[in-house]
């Protein structure tokens, strides 16, 4: 059963916080990167971008936790769904939130596909592009200002509509203390993690968008 959601926007440290879920015991936690674990579950999620009606238990079968996109995209929806479930909103600075996002997973998705392309690899960036970037984003997030619009539209809607109870807001800056906190588990005596920079995305990028490699993930 999903008991912790990240509503945070992809480049805002979800992949840290995947990581640190994990390691406090919250795992398996869900992220982009898992889907080329279980590729079956791509249709699910082309279905909810089409606004067909989505199983979201069926979703989250296995999980205990959720980070990152394609999740962060229905927050409304899965937060209605799992009403118990505590909720995580990363949060970064806008501008150096799009700068990382924008040569990062923006242009991974719009890139031209090379001919020995991973199936596997254009099937999930096709699932970005459906519920990201022409869904979350309107087909318009290099439109620098309307899509810092429709992140702190985003940020700010998550801590209107939720019961504050309920909510954390994190910047993974912060390290464990609010995390643990909030969670209500000791701090652990390592450091907190911090994942895939923009330098080490762009790397496994190139080298993993051909046939037989994966996707980096979407921190």
């Amino acid at each position: 059963m999903l008991e912790i959601f990240g509503a945070g926007f992809g480049r805002t440290g979800t992949l840290s916080l995947k990581t640190a879920l994990e390691m406090l015991g919250f795992g398996p936690c869900h992220h982009m990167l898992g889907l080329f674990e279980d590729p079956d579950s791509i249709a699910l999620w082309q279905a909810a971008a089409r606004g067909e009606p989505v199983d979201w238990a069926q979703a989250y079968t296995g999980y205990r936790s959720s980070a990152d996109w394609p999740g962060a995209a229905f927050w409304r929806q899965i937060t209605a769904a799992v009403p118990e479930a505590k909720v995580i909103l990363t949060e970064r600075a806008p501008d150096a939130w799009y700068a990382s996002a924008e040569s990062s997973i923006y242009a991974a998705a719009v890139a031209p596909l090379p001919d020995d392309a991973d199936p596997l690899f254009a099937q999930v960036r096709q699932m970005s592009l459906d519920v990201v970037w022409n869904g979350v984003f309107d087909g318009r997030f290099a439109d620098k200002q309307h899509a810092l619009q429709v992140f702190e539209r985003h940020n700010t809607a998550v801590k209107e509509e939720l019961d504050p109870a309920r909510l954390l807001v994190f910047e993974v800056a912060q390290g464990w203390e609010p995390l643990c906190e909030f969670l209500g588990v000791p701090v652990p005596d390592e450091p907190f993690p911090r994942s895939n920079d923009r330098a080490a995305f762009a790397a496994h990028i190139a080298q993993r968008r051909s046939a037989g490699g994966t996707v980096g993930p979407a921190d």
